[in-house]
C-alpha cells in the first residue's frame, strides 16, 4: 500500500467516487500488481495496455456462440498496432474499430468461411459493460516506465485517462509537466483513449489526446436548466458515469482534417447537452406536436 500524501489523496478520492457513486470497480495496482492469467489485471507484462482478460470475456458475452478463432482474431485486432504509424493515427483507427465493431473471418460448421462484426461494447445498455478504474498503473514504453494516476478501462480497453495533481497545483502544470511526458514516453497508452481528464481535485478539464491545453474544457452542468458549477464532481458525473462515457465515446468524438492537420475533438458540455436534447425532442415529436425548439451553435 502506497503512503498517502496530497497527490494520492486526490487519486483515492476520485477512485472512490468512481466506485461508490458511479458504479465502477476499482483496483490499486502500484507495486503490488502480479502478472499472468491469474494476476491482478491479467497482464503478462507492464508493456500491455489492453486488459485482454476482460476484453475476451466481453467479446464472448456480447457475441455468443462463435468459435475460439473468432474471439482470438478480435483480440488481436484490438491490441495490435504499427510502430510506423503515429499515435493519433492509431487512435483514429482504434476509435472506428471499437465503435463500429471488429470484422473477423472464421470457419463455420462444414468449413464454410464466414465474416462477422463483433461488438466490443454494449452502447444500448451501458451497465452491460465492465468498468474498471485502476490507480497507479505502471506502463513501460521503449525507453521509460511511467506510472499513470488513473486509467479507466471499459471491457478491458483504456478509454479514460486521468492526470491528478494536489489542490495547490494548477491544471496547466498537469498538462505541461505530466500529460506531455506520458504522451512522449508511453504513447501506446493512448492508442485506445477516448478522453483525458486533468484535475487537482477541485478544478477539472476534459480534452483529447491531440489537444493543446487551450482546447481542454470544463464540464459545468448536467442539465441545460442547471446553473453552471465548475468542479471535479460535475465533470465526473457528467462524463464518467457509465451511460455518459459510452455516449461521449459513441457520439461525441470526431477526427477533423480540414485544417490540413489531423486533430481529435471531444464535444464541449453545451454541445453534448444540446444535441442530446435535440435528439430527445425528435423522438418525442408526436407528443410535442412537432415543436422541437432550436439549437444554436457557433463554429
Amino acid at each position: 500500500m502506497r503512503a498517502l500524501n496530497e497527490d494520492t489523496l486526490v487519486q483515492q478520492t476520485t477512485a472512490d467516487y468512481l466506485r461508490d457513486t458511479l458504479g465502477w470497480n476499482s483496483v490499486l495496482a502500484y507495486n503490488d500488481e502480479t502478472f499472468g492469467p491469474g494476476g491482478t489485471l491479467g497482464r503478462y507484462s507492464d508493456r500491455e495496455i489492453v486488459l485482454t482478460r476482460y476484453l475476451r470475456a466481453a467479446l464472448e458475452k456480447l457475441n455468443p456462440g462463435l468459435p475460439e478463432a473468432a474471439y482470438e482474431e478480435a483480440v488481436r485486432q484490438v491490441t495490435a498496432y504499427s510502430v510506423s504509424q503515429s499515435a493519433l493515427a492509431t487512435n483514429r483507427d482504434k476509435d472506428a474499430l471499437l465503435r463500429d465493431g471488429v470484422l473477423v473471418s472464421y470457419r463455420a460448421d462444414g468449413g464454410r468461411l464466414k465474416k462477422e462484426r463483433l461488438r466490443v461494447f454494449d452502447f444500448t445498455t451501458p451497465d452491460n459493460n465492465h468498468f474498471l478504474c485502476v490507480r497507479e498503473l505502471w506502463v513501460r514504453g521503449d525507453l521509460y516506465r511511467r506510472r499513470a494516476d488513473i486509467v479507466g478501462f471499459v471491457n478491458g480497453v483504456p478509454l479514460l485517462f486521468m492526470v491528478l495533481k494536489n489542490v495547490s497545483k494548477n491544471l496547466r502544470d498537469a498538462f505541461d509537466r505530466n500529460l506531455k511526458d506520458y504522451r512522449d514516453t508511453v504513447p501506446h497508452l493512448f492508442h485506445h483513449n477516448a478522453v483525458i481528464v486533468l484535475s487537482n481535485g477541485v478544478d477539472a478539464k476534459l480534452g483529447a489526446v491531440s489537444g493543446a491545453f487551450e482546447h481542454f474544457h470544463e464540464w459545468k452542468r448536467l442539465e441545460e436548466s442547471e446553473p453552471g458549477v465548475v468542479d471535479m464532481e460535475t465533470l465526473l458525473k457528467g462524463v464518467c458515469g457509465k451511460a455518459a462515457l459510452m455516449d461521449v465515446f459513441e457520439n461525441f468524438i470526431v477526427f477533423d482534417d480540414s485544417s490540413g492537420k489531423a486533430v481529435k475533438i471531444v464535444a464541449k458540455n453545451h454541445q453534448f447537452l444540446g444535441l442530446n436534447r435535440a435528439v430527445a425532442a425528435v423522438r418525442d415529436r408526436v407528443k410535442r406536436q412537432g415543436k422541437l425548439g432550436g439549437f444554436g451553435h457557433t463554429q
